[in-house]
């Protein structure tokens, strides 16, 4: 986990603001890039609570199989915490679970701060539970919290809720992102300009077999250019659901022909992930729903162009280029457009370190300040 762990820092010695003893936060998920990047660099405001079952299995995408120990209300009626923060990672429990769950904590006296990812499924075609979920968790949250002004629009309409707005913070590790950029300054442009498409494990929300026909007649007109297209072996599996099938058989094509670079493989370290986007130019987002994307972050961190498409908030995340897609309405002439603007003015929508510690160091703060006044309210 070398290239994502944020303690890059030594905790700073003798200042009077780190003598009280900080707030005990039980985070779900307390081991995710996106919630160790919350803290500040070394200051310990907030001190989360480790996983009480570290190893409980999860899918591959870090999605748990189970409900995690920390919503399990026996544990929340013991544990000793003083605020509860929810992001994602209740995918398995019931409705009637979450309710138990918040009683305990309402019981208790325990403030709940929940930030809103998803308002979309993005692992299933129906949001149906998720919808119910979200019924049980935004009117009841002490705090709510999201990443975007549209996020927080949809939460206003939904429920009548307002959700302080705070961006997501940096992926990659800020000392890696550092190395990158001096490498990336230092050499001289070489090899073809890449487009990348991954399909992971083609999760529910992703749509490659409408955007790869686009993607290849583009690219074959563009000089010195590759499609480079990405999927994990389960993809081709021989027992593969009926869509995947579909979608093996037609990169299997592809490479036959030479018309992409076609790279099957198990899922990436982190590391190997982050190599990953630094190879690529444009890294394609196949999404025809969604709300936010912690890849796009990633890319922003490595300068590697994003094409997003037009569904959910990516565009407000930061700076990419769009394509028409929400599922219902597929505009290839924008994606074909979108990519050859990236060719042809080769943008660069990076983040830099300096911006990223600054953005770091203001989500942090807000966390706290919003921490203590739960609290302290209580």
């Amino acid at each position: 986990m070398d290239i994502l762990d944020p303690h890059d820092f030594d905790t700073p010695a003798g200042d009077p603001r780190f003598d009280a003893p900080p707030l005990t936060v039980a985070s779900v998920p307390v081991g995710h890039v996106y919630v160790r990047h919350l803290a500040p660099e070394g200051e310990p405001g907030v001190l989360r609570l480790p996983d009480p079952d570290p190893g409980m299995p999860c899918t591959p995408d870090g999605a748990p199989r189970c409900r995690p120990v920390m919503l399990d209300p026996e544990w929340a009626r013991t544990a000793r915490f003083d605020l509860f923060h929810l992001h994602f990672g209740f995918r398995c429990c019931t409705t009637g679970q979450l309710e138990e769950f918040l009683d305990v904590l309402q019981r208790r006296g325990k403030p709940l701060v929940f930030t809103v990812h998803d308002l979309r499924d993005r692992h299933q075609e129906s949001s149906e539970l998720l919808s119910r979920q979200l019924d049980v968790l935004v009117p009841r949250a002490d705090a709510l919290i999201t990443l975007t002004e549209g996020a927080a629009a949809e939460i206003r309409k939904r429920w009548d809720r307002e959700a302080l707005v705070l961006p997501h913070p940096h992926v990659v590790r800020l000392a890696t992102m550092a190395l990158m950029a001096e490498g990336r300054a230092r050499r001289s442009p070489s090899g073809p300009y890449r487009i990348g498409l991954h399909v992971k494990s083609l999760r529910a929300n992703m749509d490659p077999m409408r955007v790869l026909p686009t993607l290849v007649e583009t690219v074959q007109d563009l000089p010195d250019t590759v499609l480079q297209v990405n999927a994990h072996r389960d993809v081709f599996a021989d027992d593969a659901e009926p869509r995947a099938q579909e979608l093996a058989g037609y990169l299997r094509e592809l490479a036959a022909a030479r018309a992409a670079d076609v790279r099957v493989h198990d899922y990436l370290s982190d590391r190997a992930f982050v190599d990953y986007l630094d190879g690529l130019d444009v890294s394609v987002l196949p999404y025809r729903f969604g709300s936010h994307s912690g890849w796009l972050e990633a890319c922003r961190d490595v300068d590697t162009t994003v094409i997003a498409p037009s569904c959910g908030f990516y565009a407000e995340q930061g700076p990419v280029l769009t394509y028409v897609h929400d599922g219902e309405t597929f505009d290839a002439s924008s994606l074909a457009d979108a990519v050859r603007a990236a060719h042809r003015a080769r943008p660069s929508y990076a983040a830099s370190v300096a911006e990223r510690r600054r953005q770091r160091a203001d989500i942090a703060a807000a966390h706290e300040e919003l921490y203590h006044r739960l609290v302290e309210a209580d």
